[in-house]
Parts: C-alpha cells; structure tokens; sequence
C-alpha cells in the first residue's frame, strides 16, 4: 500500500510539473514506475499465496512472477547506476556542459535501460538460467539452488552477477565518492559558510538525496542476494524457510522507501502532497502538512 501510494504520488506529481521537470528528475520518474510496476504485478500475487501458504498457480503464475521481480529489479538498479552517472557528470562540469544532458538523451537512456532489463529477464526463459520457486514456496525467483551443478546456470549467475550487480553497485560508490571529493574540495575553499552560494547547497542537497536512495536500494537487496548465492554452493535445506524469507521481504520492501526520502528533503514535494490530499479528500496520516514555498524552477528530486 505504501509503495503504490508514495510512488503514485511522485507520478502524480510529476505529471502536474512536468513542463518544470529537469532531464535528470526522468530517471527519478522511471524509478517510481518500477517500483510501482513491481508492487502491481507482483505483490497481490505473493500475499495471497501468503495466505494459502503455498504457491498460488503453477508453473506459467511461477515464471511471470519470477520474470517481473526480474525485470524491474534490474530495471530499478540500472535506473540507480544512471542516476549517479548523471549527478557525476553534472556535478563536475561547468553549467553550459550540464544542460548538454537533454530530456531527449535521457529517454534514450530510458529505453536503453528497460531493454537491457528485458533482455535479462528473458534469457531464462529461452534456456540460458532457470525460473523457479523460492525455497519457503511463497514465492518464485531465478532458480539459484539449480546452478551449483549446473555449468550452463552458473555460467548466467556469474555474468548476471557482473553485468548487472557489481559492475553498477561500484559505478554508484565510485560516482558518490567522486562528488563527496568534489563538494568537499568547493566547501574546503570557501571558509565563510554564509557565503556558500545557494545552488552549491542545493547540489550537496540534492547529491544527498540521491545517495540516500542508493544506499536504501543496495542496503535492501544485499541480504537477499546473500541468501541467493548460499543456496548456489549449498542445498537449499541448510536454510531455514525462515532465513530465506525475511530478506525476500527486506529487499521488495526498497520499493516504499524512495517517496519518503523525496518527501523529506524536497519542499516542492511536501507542498505537492498537501495539495494532492485537498484535492482528493486524502486522509494520510504519514505525510505531514508542510507548506514552505520553494522556487518553482529548482529540482524536486535527484537527478
């Protein structure tokens, strides 16, 4: 419930804005879209078999669920290694360079974001890697216990563990430290405080922000793909049921956090909320009233 409703709010948001919207808050889009894309095509199917305490459906209900977790997973982590990208490139150039990133470069981008994460979730489905049930039953996944003797699924593992894990978990450290360098050095520079321009508070803000959500993303999987990779080298039956659900559940929680940071750290979001709860007779306790003014032409979210 909280993930539909803190990214329908951002969508919302977004639409209401988006003659405002800068080319890098696209990707701040395209991550609520997954997270919200996740949360409908997965989640009602996963706590009903909750309830039935078995798998609901059989093997087609299987691969689409383990197909979607798949795709918008990826989806969601090149989304995040693009984000910190962008801020680098940005936070290290001049302002004419910056408006170089376009609306237009960014949709591209995009599309080749959500055919990269195609293509992943597809590959298992035509012979390279395996779709299946979860060791607790409730739900499905790649098939990681099948790979520990098999030389075509581990070859997918290892690749998929390369290719769209490590290589963009380091991307993102390595960006955010680059930019942590560079607002460090500008703030070493200017020994008055007071007399730190207002956009380089607003780029340590927004760096910040984005930082947040990374951290929030990698923090929430780790601990599932932990669990995953023990059951590759090991039988799925030196886990309890419940060691492996606990951070199944950690990591879909990661699609709630992202509306709350936004909502903590942007004004332009907060006063967007109160508007949308006058306007729809919203009753949500867990967003508060803040009506503080911002400058319409500044960013509402990361870029």
């Amino acid at each position: 419930i909280l993930t539909i409703l803190g990214n329908s709010a951002v969508l919302a948001t977004a639409v209401k804005r988006s003659s405002l919207l800068k080319s890098p808050e696209l990707l701040t889009v395209n991550l609520a879209i997954a997270d919200i894309g996740m949360a409908i095509s997965m989640y009602p199917l996963a706590i009903a078999s909750a309830w039935n305490h078995a798998w609901l459906g059989g093997d087609a209900s299987c691969i689409y669920y383990a197909l979607m977790g798949f795709l918008f997973g990826v989806c969601s982590m090149m989304t995040l290694c693009a984000m910190a990208v962008i801020r680098f490139l940005v936070t290290n150039s001049s302002k004419s360079n910056s408006n170089k990133i376009t609306k237009n470069t960014v949709c591209v981008l995009i599309t080749f974001i959500w055919l990269y994460s195609l293509l992943w979730a597809i590959l298992p489905l035509v012979g390279w890697g395996y779709y299946g049930p979860e060791p607790f039953g409730i739900s499905c996944t790649i098939a990681w216990s099948k790979f520990h003797n098999s030389s075509n699924g581990f070859s997918f593992i290892l690749s998929m563990f390369l290719l769209c894990t490590v290589l963009p978990a380091l991307t993102i450290v390595a960006c955010y430290l680059g930019i942590a360098w560079k607002v460090h050095k500008a703030y070493q520079e200017i020994q008055n405080i007071d007399r730190i321009p207002n956009a380089a508070k607003l780029e340590k803000k927004l760096t910040l922000m984005a930082v947040l959500i990374s951290v929030g993303f990698l923090s929430s999987w780790t601990p599932y793909a932990a669990a995953s990779f023990w059951s590759i080298f090991n039988s799925s039956d030196s886990l309890q049921p419940i060691v492996t659900l606990l951070p199944c559940l950690f990591a879909k929680s990661s699609t709630a956090y992202n509306p709350f940071i936004y909502y903590i750290f942007s004004k332009t979001f907060r006063r967007e909320i109160k508007q949308l709860q006058c306007c729809c007779g919203w009753q949500v306790h867990f967003f508060g009233t803040n009506n503080s003014a911002e400058n319409p032409a500044s960013m509402m979210w990361s870029g």
